[in-house]
């Protein structure tokens, strides 16, 4: 998912004419122009359903950080994952079945620190061509003039569900400090009572008598 561009100073550039035709020579003595990545777009993720053959199709795609950059959602912005779609077509009917796998970069919920969720997720869902919209979350609705069923947004959801709602490191990875002043502060309640401590404002309760 990246396009390239070469930077070349104005100064390598060397113009040459020949039987009336010019040529520009690009001219790199002892210097070497490294390849540039630019950000691209994410039209790669949309899939024109009309151009699918009758029948099994597959597609697959590798997303890295630039991908998680393009869709600029909160909860993931860097990961390197593999995505495989098996489209079947039956006339104007679409089953796809989506893979998702590959590791992201969240927060671990003890320390904060950033840390690697490998990650692993399937669905099955089925698109077709109409006007109308679908109430079924399993079936989408695709304009047949348009034909083209953009994808991007569906995996970047797929790969958030496949993160466990409990996302730690493995013992003894978290951050030391972090891990420090939360055994202190967890000593320090523990010594205050913990959750058994009543709060003050309602300790005239306890003088209270009720007859029975």
């Amino acid at each position: 998912m990246f396009c390239f561009h070469l930077i070349v100073p104005l100064d390598k550039v060397l113009s040459l004419e020949i039987k009336n035709k010019s040529y520009f020579i690009l001219y790199f003595p002892r210097l070497f122009v490294p390849l540039q990545p630019d950000m691209c777009s994410l039209e790669s993720l949309k899939i024109d359903l009309k151009a699918m053959k009758e029948g099994q199709n597959a597609l697959q795609f590798s997303l890295s950080d630039d991908y998680f950059e393009a869709i600029s959602a909160s909860e993931v912005s860097r990961g390197d994952v593999h995505v495989v779609l098996e489209i079947q077509r039956s006339v104007d009917i679409f089953t796809i079945n989506m893979h998702v796998e590959g590791v992201v970069e969240v927060p671990c919920d003890l320390c904060l620190d950033d840390m690697e969720q490998p990650i692993a997720s399937d669905r099955r869902f089925t698109v077709r061509f109409g006007d109308d919209e679908s109430e079924d979350d399993d079936v989408l609705i695709v304009s047949e003039d348009e034909g083209v069923l953009d994808t991007s947004w569906m995996i970047y959801e797929q790969i958030v569900l496949a993160i466990p709602i409990k996302h730690v490191h493995a013992p003894g990875k978290c951050n030391a400090v972090m891990t420090r002043k939360l055994e202190e502060l967890s000593a320090a309640r523990s010594s205050d009572g913990g959750e058994n401590q009543i709060d003050e404002r309602w300790s005239a309760l306890k003088q209270l008598k009720f007859s029975e």
